[in-house]
């Protein structure tokens, strides 16, 4: 016990500091001021500033009823107003007479964007105080069950939403300042490699019918199991980290002038097999024979030199299976956020879940996704690339080559995707149909299986920005990787023809 009092008396209790929350009643005040005398006022600013931004209640209750007046086409005055807002004490004056007093007081309509922009990052400041306090409040009486992940992400989506929203750089913009931005894509298109206006997929046929993949769409690349989806979402998503150059911006950031950071989510593999596939692709080396160890010294050598460049590219790879769109939004504006982000792939749609735990309406909650997507694309104004299965109906059919109504639930993922593209390799299917060896339709056979070896499709079925139509790539089945097409007339010419 005298060791508690030793305590005390060393340190004795201090009151706590009260500090009150930030505002600007002087602000507020003559921005009510300019509105009342000039309704023109309330255009300034209405864009961005809502009643509850105001600190004082009695502010918040004269913008709203003076902002339904103003866009009901009525005039808002003291005189108008006062039959709205009752009768109060207003520190020793009525509403009528404080009404008049914003009036007599007021600034010029000049200074009302200003006072509104003032009024409305004061707002901003004490919703960043309310949410740390509940950040610390929580993280204090947090129930059992809640991981701190499941905090952080809370946080994390509450600061985006606060940013996001009621920004006052939004609304509509001169056509000259559009011009202006289509000028500097096409001037920057001129600049780069393969003067395209998107980023390189690093697949030239590709590029050549996209122009490139455009920063805010939405890319849907889909296919039947076992037609390469994954490894030509991988090819792309490497071409484009090992192209990657950027510049230092005089403010110290980095500016990527070529290429891109990538950021991959692979909810169906482990980081590890993805790894070991795109290893695989890029050395050339069988994927099963790096598995089981089943190596030449060359082999090492070509894995270990791809391995070395893989370690200084910028992609990212999040293995996280089962996450929601919520989860994945979150992560993906903390990638862009902390190291950069130029594209983002999702390997595959289907796995992906709503924010909602328990839905019994799986349409709807894919639409909830595809929506989430696209606009996580313009929000981070990066391509995302979206992987996607395809119903089962494609196998009833003779001509087995996909289209738009094959997609699942295909009424959300069509609708908002600006690119959908189909992966489709022939040869898949004639190896199934081989015939008995020996025959004619066996000699026939082998010509189709000839023909189609190592080549694939993708299919464009719907963009936005061009047109659509078939990209014909090459296909090494053993490495799973996508190559450009060498046309024939385009080879050099055989000893002996």
């Amino acid at each position: 016990m005298a060791t508690a009092n030793a305590l005390i008396t060393a340190f004795p209790a201090t009151e706590p500091e009260f500090r009150e929350a930030p505002g600007n009643i002087e602000a507020e005040q003559a921005l009510l001021g300019a509105m009342l005398v000039n309704n023109d006022a309330f255009y300034r600013v209405s864009d961005f500033l809502l009643p509850e931004h105001f600190i004082d209640g009695t502010h918040q209750r004269i913008y709203e009823v003076a902002s339904s007046m103003i866009k009901a086409g009525k005039l808002a005055t003291p005189i108008t107003l006062k039959t709205f807002l009752g009768d109060s004490d207003l520190g020793g004056l009525t509403v009528s007479q404080y009404l008049a007093r914003l009036a007599a007081e007021a600034t010029t309509i000049i200074n009302a964007e200003e006072y509104g922009r003032a009024v409305y990052d004061l707002a901003i400041r004490r919703r960043l105080i309310t949410i740390g306090e509940d950040l610390v409040n929580v993280a204090f009486d947090a129930p059992v069950d809640m991981a701190p992940r499941e905090q952080i992400e809370d946080a994390e989506r509450r600061l985006y939403e606060l940013a996001e929203t009621g920004r006052y750089d939004g609304g509509f913009q001169r056509f000259s300042d559009a011009l202006t931005g289509a000028i500097d894509m096409a001037a920057a298109a001129f600049k780069r490699e393969g003067k395209l206006s998107g980023i390189s997929s690093g697949l030239k046929d590709m590029d050549r019918t996209l122009g490139g993949l455009q920063p805010s769409d939405l890319v849907i690349l889909a296919g039947r199991p076992a037609m390469g989806k994954t490894s030509l979402a991988t090819n792309i998503a490497f071409n484009i980290a090992k192209a990657y150059r950027g510049e230092k911006q005089q403010d110290g950031s980095l500016k990527t002038v070529n290429g891109g950071i990538v950021g991959f989510f692979s909810l169906e593999m482990s980081a590890d097999q993805l790894a070991t596939r795109i290893i695989a692709e890029q050395a050339g080396v069988p994927s099963y024979k790096i598995r089981r160890g089943d190596m030449t010294e060359d082999d090492f050598f070509k894995i270990t030199d791809v391995a070395r460049q893989m370690q200084t590219i910028p992609f990212y790879i999040d293995q996280t299976g089962g996450i929601s769109i919520a989860q994945l939004t979150a992560r993906a504006r903390r990638l862009k956020r902390q190291r950069g982000l130029d594209v983002l792939v999702i390997d595959y749609l289907q796995l992906l879940s709503g924010s909602s735990k328990k839905s019994d309406n799986r349409v709807q909650e894919l639409t909830e996704i595809t929506t989430g997507l696209k606009a996580l694309a313009k929000e981070l104004n990066v391509p995302v690339i979206a992987l996607s299965q395809l119903s089962r109906q494609v196998e009833n059919r003779d001509d087995k080559r996909p289209q738009l109504s094959d997609l699942r639930e295909s009424g959300s993922i069509e609708q908002d995707a600006d690119v959908v593209m189909f992966v489709y390799r022939e040869e898949y299917y004639l190896k199934m149909k081989e015939p008995k060896l020996g025959t004619e339709e066996h000699f026939k056979w082998q010509g189709d299986m000839d023909q189609a070896h190592g080549k694939a499709e993708v299919i464009v079925g719907k963009q936005r920005h061009g047109p659509t139509g078939t990209i014909q790539l090459s296909f090494q089945a053993d490495v799973t990787r996508f190559a450009d097409l060498a046309d024939e007339d385009k080879l050099p010419e055989r000893i002996g023809d």
